[in-house]
């Protein structure tokens, strides 16, 4: 029974389009973004919104903290991402939150394993994924030189998807090999964080609390693995 409370729970998280995460714009209507000399926009699902997570420990708000820890005066960043979102929803966010004429010194792009996880075909997913990184780019100061994008993570390993880790394992890496086929059509970085998230399988100090998504320093780990990468990206 206890098993089946958890597979319910863990699927509303991940599945639900509907939940309670919100599209974030974490930059502050009082802050000194004028200041600040580079801006972020985050896009993606549960891992960018950092479910399960303090706000302070999402990937992309670390991503800023080691960044300015280094004196590059990033704002804080636009996150548009919410749980259980596809890559359909996303590029409907997409289309209907950014300003047009809006753009950011960085831009990273993380989504597809509600598409996996949802049984959507791949088929759909890459040409979704074309329109995402279409318009990412056309919200880049820099075009495809200020675009990043990370690996979809394995959940296979965390308690909620073990019983059919094979299955899951297989299938991300399905959809990552088409996330990184396209990112290299567009000349767009990919930074490939699964194996860091397999890790969770022997280390459950990198699994957030729902038994599902990835704790803050999982979270670190991602960053760690890109922060000596990121700032080659920004205009000096």
């Amino acid at each position: 029974m206890k098993n089946l409370y958890l597979l319910l729970f863990a699927a509303l998280l991940i599945g639900c389009s509907s939940s309670n995460s919100v599209n974030t714009n974490t930059e502050s209507e009082t802050d000194n973004s004028s200041e600040m000399n580079y801006s972020y926009l985050a896009l993606g699902d549960s891992y960018t919104i950092g479910e399960s997570v303090p706000e302070s420990k999402r990937w992309p708000v670390q991503l800023v903290a080691r960044l300015n820890e280094n004196g590059y005066k990033v704002a804080p960043p636009k996150i548009i991402a919410k749980t259980g979102w596809t890559t359909g929803n996303l590029l409907n966010a997409m289309r209907s939150e950014l300003n047009y004429t809006r753009k950011f010194d960085l831009v990273s792009i993380l989504i597809g394993v509600n598409n996996q996880y949802q049984g959507k075909s791949i088929e759909d997913y890459e040409e979704e994924l074309r329109e995402i990184f279409k318009l990412a780019l056309n919200h880049s100061k820099r075009r495809e030189k200020g675009v990043f994008a990370l690996s979809i993570p394995d959940y296979g390993v965390t308690p909620f998807g073990q019983e059919n880790a094979e299955t899951i394992g297989a299938e991300i890496d399905e959809f990552n090999s088409v996330f990184k086929k396209v990112a290299a059509e567009f000349s767009v970085d990919f930074y490939n964080i699964t194996p860091i998230s397999r890790e969770a399988e022997r280390d459950a100090d990198l699994i957030a609390g729902d038994g599902l998504h990835p704790s803050g320093l999982m979270y670190r780990y991602w960053v760690d693995e890109i922060i000596d990468e990121i700032p080659q990206m920004l205009p000096q």
